[in-house]
């Protein structure tokens, strides 16, 4: 008999396991689907090129973020986190994936950057890892490989480490253009993501209505000898926590 579940993240759990284990690409558990899909890197896949996103770049130049701590999720081969820590940005990068952080870690060392790299759950890593407060919270591709309950881990997240005043830039399958378009509910009965989950803006507005929208867009399409990654597919979308 089990009789287990005490708390929210017993919850969490329970939930996790109700998909297969080839679905998981969200726990520690799905590092070695990550390391797979990382382990060819002359594969033709856009963000494998060390560039950083467009809408990165242009908050950076419009002057709607500045240099402070910034914390990557899902960092994969660090292009986002080499392109702050350039601009004197204190970074701290995690990612699930063991050959992303090595990869990553290779294009630091290249560069002559300073970055911080954390292999492993940014839920469960300790907070003396990921000790925030943070400026920037930057999210390129993470938010929509989860499943609809860690959204409540990933809020949870944000609200412990993002500084008051601390912007939050994220990018996330476009409903109409990419990911999968099921009611939550329905992942549970699916097993599993179908490639992602695609957002709506009214969405993304809703989950993250403790946040003060600054800006929601399509990402703009970068040509393939642009020096800044961009794909319309993405939203790109910039919120700013309150400094009450």
């Amino acid at each position: 008999m089990d009789r287990s579940i005490r708390t929210t993240e017993d919850v969490l759990s329970l939930l996790d396991g109700l998909f297969a284990p080839q679905a998981d690409r969200w726990t520690a558990g799905g590092a070695d689907w990550w390391d797979g899909f990382y382990a060819d890197r002359s594969k033709p896949v856009p963000f494998f090129v060390a560039k950083p996103d467009e809408s990165l770049d242009s908050y950076l130049e419009r002057g709607l973020i500045s240099p402070g701590r910034a914390l990557d999720l899902g960092c994969g081969p660090g292009r986002n986190a080499l392109r702050l820590a350039s601009l004197g940005f204190e970074v701290d990068a995690v990612d699930l994936s063991p050959a992303a952080i090595a990869w990553a870690g290779e294009r630091a060392r290249e560069a002559g950057a300073d970055v911080r790299f954390h292999c492993g759950d940014a839920f469960a890593l300790t907070s003396a890892a990921l000790s925030g407060p943070y400026d920037l919270v930057l999210d390129s591709g993470c938010f929509h490989h989860l499943p609809p309950h860690r959204r409540v881990s990933y809020l949870a997240l944000l609200d412990r480490v993002l500084a008051p005043g601390g912007h939050l830039a994220l990018t996330c399958f476009a409903a109409g253009a990419m990911g999968s378009e099921l009611p939550d509910a329905d992942f549970y009965s699916e097993s599993g993501l179908q490639g992602g989950l695609a957002y709506t803006p009214e969405s993304l507005r809703h989950i993250f209505c403790d946040l003060t929208e600054v800006e929601l867009c399509r990402m703009r399409d970068e040509p393939s000898d642009s020096p800044l990654f961009g794909e319309s597919f993405l939203w790109a979308a910039l919120f700013r926590r309150p400094t009450g």
